[in-house]
């Protein structure tokens, strides 16, 4: 039976969130985390496209807490309609074999890739904007750490999109196989859906909450964490208060702070006041999507 693999390190960095990078021998890794790959071939180079592997157990379901990064934050967080843009790059082969935050083994010849936030492991779709080619991944490490990147992808992940060096992205989070590699993982459902059954849709989150304050705003929500204790959320919101309409959503098991009821020029005002004050990296959604922070 093949074993379960995965992609990088970084754990100094992961465990004990402190700021800073952490040293490794591999070339690339130190002051931006994650380096880059460029491939020289176009064909599947023995991947191995296994739904098996795609949808087995993980050693562990990963999310972890805040955490910093040469001086930038990042927050882990559970977001079953993650459906992001921007730049994805691709994972120096000689990390093949070296361990991921969550316990797995990278393998160049399997599709795996990695984010800076989302849970470990999460299944996702990856779509080269300069082809239309797109293949799901199983997410189970963190990185890149590099502001330009938002995600990494294996080799073999890489070539079936048609990428050799670095391409513009969509990353579309499938609900259904990353709940269920979820559960899978934590030993409560023993079936996993196949990938190949799925098609590439984007789900929406959950409809904004009744606003607190009765003036009219705008489309744009700026999310500035998620938490699984209340209390933790509600102790966020109260200090985020000063940012504007601050609330916590509910959504699923997750309680979610975000400032709502933004026009396209608050919300930009409220960004690059979270990055610049509280050395966060909030997320934008306009109308209840999910859409690139630095589009406005």
């Amino acid at each position: 039976m093949k074993k379960i693999v995965s992609l990088a390190v970084l754990t100094a960095v992961l465990a004990g969130c402190q700021q800073g990078t952490n040293t490794t021998t591999n070339a690339g890794y130190g002051t931006d985390g994650f380096g880059e790959e460029t491939l020289v071939t176009t064909d599947n180079g023995g991947a191995v496209l296994n739904d098996a592997y795609l949808m087995a157990a993980a050693p562990k379901y990963y999310i972890g807490s805040a955490y910093k990064v040469e001086d930038v934050q990042y927050i882990p967080m559970e977001d079953l309609s993650y459906n992001q843009t921007g730049v994805a790059g691709i994972i120096p082969t000689e990390l093949n074999g070296t361990k991921t935050s969550n316990g797995e083994t990278f393998d160049v010849n399997q599709m795996v890739a990695t984010s800076k936030t989302l849970p470990l492991p999460t299944i996702a779709r990856v779509t080269n904007l300069d082809n239309g080619q797109s293949a799901v991944v199983r997410v189970n490490n963190r990185g890149p750490f590099v502001n330009t990147r938002i995600m990494d992808l294996s080799p073999a992940a890489a070539r079936a999109i048609g990428i050799n060096g670095q391409s513009k992205v969509q990353v579309q989070v499938l609900r259904d196989q990353s709940i269920a590699v979820k559960n899978a993982t934590m030993g409560t459902v023993p079936v996993q859906p196949s990938v190949d059954e799925t098609p590439a849709v984007t789900y929406a989150p959950a409809p904004e909450p009744t606003p607190v304050t009765t003036s009219v705003g705008g489309d744009y929500s700026v999310q500035v964490a998620a938490f699984y204790a209340e209390d933790s959320a509600n102790s966020l919101v109260s200090k985020m208060r000063q940012y504007g309409n601050a609330t916590v959503v509910r959504e699923g098991d997750m309680y979610k702070v975000r400032i709502i009821n933004l026009d396209a020029s608050n919300a930009r005002r409220v960004i690059d006041s979270l990055r610049a004050n509280e050395g966060m990296a909030p997320g934008l959604l306009q109308n209840g999507r999910w859409i690139n922070a630095d589009s406005i």
